[in-house]
Order: structure tokens, then C-alpha cells, then sequence
């Protein structure tokens, strides 16, 4: 089992949920240390203290806020475990909201809450069904690493999972980043719902949803430890000078999805070829001053 992170309850109500905190995901990334390519050895942090100019221990160190350059307030651990919120040793459910009320950019990391003992067996088991019937999601307030947070709770098979979640105030406004008016038609519109519901799934398996990067990555690794050559990158698609034009795109982006699934429907998208920019002609130049002496007057009119 995960190690616990955090240990608290659940409260909803007049109802407690004692429970453990476990990281819901596993990082399978690639991680590299800092080494003077010199000699490969460890480059690592050390710890200094600006006044006496020697590296400190873990023990010695601590929080502050600095008010100014010459006046820090030194804030420990246990004061900030020890403030007076009913969050600090509860993850306290506010509100119940429906899933899809919840804006997904306000999503962070997910967790799984254990139920602490026995005792937490029936009010756990309650909760997440109290979720499951009722097809909502809770919305709660904890205080986790110096800060209160916002998180929304819901069920994954038989467990309940804890997501932060941003507060409104860290969503930025996205109308500035709006695109201009465009006009659309009917049948490009059509093509893009026909797209959407050929590339339409029920799960997330599949080779298309592998860690490609971390596969060359480790590739890479293994070649040099070899001692070979690591793959060559893909050379990139030369420009095939023809343009594409959107219905044409859509049609063939469904042909495509349909012919993974085995599906051979014999079209293709309409292409045409690329407008060649045509050389301007030389004149001589007193030709050329003798057009510019003509136009002035028309654009003084």
C-alpha cells in the first residue's frame, strides 16, 4: 500500500469519517541527476547560511516571513499545524454539486482516502454511496503544507478520491485569448461532429495513450550504456505544395479513423495545388519613376 501522506477525517454534517491519505497516481517519468560532465559525479544543493557562510542541517532550518530585508517573523511547523481552522485536522465537505458543474481546469492531483480502522468502515462506505446514488460530487475545505485548500471528492470504484482544487480567484479570464469572428457552414460543422463521433471511445487503452517520450527516453539510456547509436529522429514530412481546404480535411480525418478500426471506405479529401507566386516583372527604371510622376495626381484627389 502507498504511503499515508495525511491522517484526519472526513466530516460532513454530524457525521466523521477517520481517514488515511494516499497518493492516487505513480510517476513512471525518467529522472536524471546533475553531474559535472567533467568526471559524472554528483552535483548537489547545499545549504548555506548568508551570515555565518557554512551549510546547515535539515534541523536548523525553518519557515519565515520576511517583512522586510531586516525584520523576518520565524513561523514553525507545529504553529502552523496548530492554527485555529476546523480544517486543519478535517477535510470539511461544504457543498454538493453535480460533476459536470465543476470546470476541469480547477482539477488538480487526485488521492484516495482510506478509511482509519474499522470504526470508519460503515460512515466511509456511506459517503461513497451517499456520492454514487446521488451522482454528485462534494466540495470540502482542508488545510494541507501551510495553506487551505479547496478539493472536491468523488468515487472511483469503491474508494473515495480527493482532488484539489483551485481556488476562482487562480483561474485567469480566457477572453482575451478569444479568436475573431469567423463564419462556418453547415456542412464543415456536420464534418466535425462526424469526426467526433468516428474518434468517440469508451476507455483510454491503447497504444495512442502509451508515454511515447519516456519509452525513446529509455531507449536512449539503454543505446549509450551499449555503447551504440541511439534511433535517429523521424525526418519531418516535406511540404507536398498542396492545400487542403477544410470540408476536404474533415472528410478524409474521418476516413482515416474509420480505416484504424478496419473500416476501408475508400475516400480521400479533394486537394489542390498550391498558387505559385508569380516573379514581378522588371521594368526600366525611367519607365518605372514615369508610372510613380502619373499616379500623384490621382492621390492627391
Amino acid at each position: 500500500m502507498p504511503r499515508t501522506i495525511w491522517s484526519g477525517a472526513i466530516s460532513f454534517g454530524l457525521v466523521t469519517v477517520p481517514i488515511h491519505v494516499v497518493s492516487a497516481t505513480e510517476d513512471h517519468s525518467i529522472h536524471f541527476h546533475r553531474v559535472h560532465l567533467e568526471d559524472m559525479a554528483r552535483v548537489r544543493t547545499r545549504k548555506v547560511c548568508e551570515l555565518e557562510d557554512r551549510e546547515v542541517s535539515t534541523s536548523e532550518i525553518g519557515k519565515g516571513y520576511e517583512i522586510s530585508r531586516d525584520n523576518v517573523i520565524p513561523i514553525s511547523d507545529e504553529e502552523l499545524r496548530d492554527l485555529p481552522l476546523p480544517t486543519a485536522k478535517a477535510i470539511e465537505i461544504t457543498a454538493f454539486m453535480p460533476w459536470e458543474a465543476i470546470d476541469p481546469l480547477r482539477i488538480g492531483d487526485g488521492y484516495y482516502l482510506a478509511p482509519d480502522g474499522q470504526v470508519a468502515a460503515k460512515p466511509y462506505v456511506l459517503l461513497r454511496q451517499a456520492l454514487e446514488r446521488s451522482s454528485r460530487v462534494a466540495v470540502a475545505r482542508y488545510a494541507w503544507s501551510g495553506r487551505e485548500r479547496l478539493g472536491l471528492l468523488r468515487v472511483r470504484d469503491e474508494a473515495i478520491v480527493l482532488h484539489a482544487m483551485r481556488w476562482p480567484d487562480e483561474i485567469r479570464d480566457p477572453s482575451e485569448l478569444t479568436p475573431p469572428p469567423v463564419e462556418l457552414s453547415d456542412e464543415e460543422i456536420d464534418g466535425a461532429l462526424a469526426l467526433v463521433d468516428t474518434m468517440t471511445r469508451d476507455d483510454l487503452e491503447g497504444d495512442e495513450f502509451r508515454d511515447t517520450y519516456t519509452d525513446a527516453v529509455a531507449e536512449l539510456i539503454e543505446a549509450k550504456r551499449e555503447h551504440r547509436q541511439p534511433p535517429a529522429a523521424p525526418e519531418p514530412a516535406a511540404e507536398s505544395g498542396q492545400i487542403v481546404d477544410l470540408m476536404a480535411a474533415l472528410q478524409q480525418s474521418v476516413s482515416k479513423a474509420k480505416e484504424s478500426r478496419g473500416e476501408d471506405t475508400g475516400e480521400h479529401a479533394d486537394v489542390h495545388e498550391m498558387p505559385k507566386k508569380r516573379a514581378a516583372k522588371k521594368q526600366p527604371a525611367k519607365k518605372t519613376a514615369a508610372k510613380k510622376t502619373a499616379r500623384k495626381p490621382k492621390k492627391s484627389a
